[in-house]
């Protein structure tokens, strides 16, 4: 009996879960779309969508989507990025963060993508992360986006979110990324990231949150939240 109390108590979690994701995609239709996203929808090149992350990481949207634009009308594929100089790409892609490394990065991934996958990005979390410069974050949004697997992308937007909102009680994304994996339905594994960034970008913002403007505030615990607006 405890059981069969349990497995429904689960289940009515898990469908208040659904509720307030699926919610939470409503409210975002308005707003900007990822730039990651973004460019999977345009081209689904996993190879585009690896760059186009790399590129983003702690820089703005804006910013990576003029570079990527700028780096793909010269580069759009490993072969041809692996004859551009480490001068050149950055002159491509600034001002993004950390551009002189990122260049190098680009590079390196490149070539090696080209000596050992025959010039195609590797369609397993493996091999992804066995790429100098690709961690777990920028490996699954390549598999969920590039390649339509499911693969949840934890970044700070959906690491934040899913606590504050009570979902997964985490101090690490990669803890977060095992605890979703646990509740949420595979079938939104990948619209998962896209969601909660650009709801992370807009609404349940890292410091005082539009909480007043927020279509599920209330279902969310607000954890770790000091003052909202």
């Amino acid at each position: 009996m405890q059981k069969k109390f349990k497995k429904l108590n689960d289940l009515s979690a898990r469908n208040k879960r659904v509720k307030i994701l699926l919610s939470i995609a409503k409210q975002v239709k308005g707003f900007t779309v990822p730039i990651v996203t973004k460019v999977s929808e345009e081209r689904f090149d996993p190879y585009q969508v690896l760059i186009s992350c790399l590129l983003s990481l702690r820089t703005k949207d804006q910013t990576t989507a003029q570079a990527t634009h700028r780096l793909f009308k010269v580069a759009d594929n490993p072969v041809d990025m692996v004859k551009l100089t480490a001068k050149r790409i950055q002159k491509l892609i600034y001002p993004v963060g950390f551009y002189r490394n990122k260049s190098r990065v680009l590079i390196g991934v490149s070539r090696k993508i080209n000596q050992d996958f025959a010039g195609r990005v590797p369609g397993r979390l493996e091999d992804l992360l066995a790429l100098k410069g690709i961690g777990r974050k920028t490996a699954n949004l390549v598999l969920g986006l590039g390649f339509g697997i499911p693969a949840i992308c934890v970044d700070t937007h959906v690491h934040r979110i899913s606590n504050r909102l009570g979902w997964v009680k985490t101090r690490t994304p990669e803890e977060t990324e095992k605890a979703l994996e646990k509740i949420i339905p595979k079938r939104w594994w990948v619209d998962l990231n896209s969601w909660l960034v650009a709801f992370g970008q807009n609404i349940c913002v890292p410091i005082s949150p539009f909480c007043s403007r927020c279509r599920v505030n209330s279902f969310c615990e607000r954890t770790h939240v000091k003052k909202f607006r």
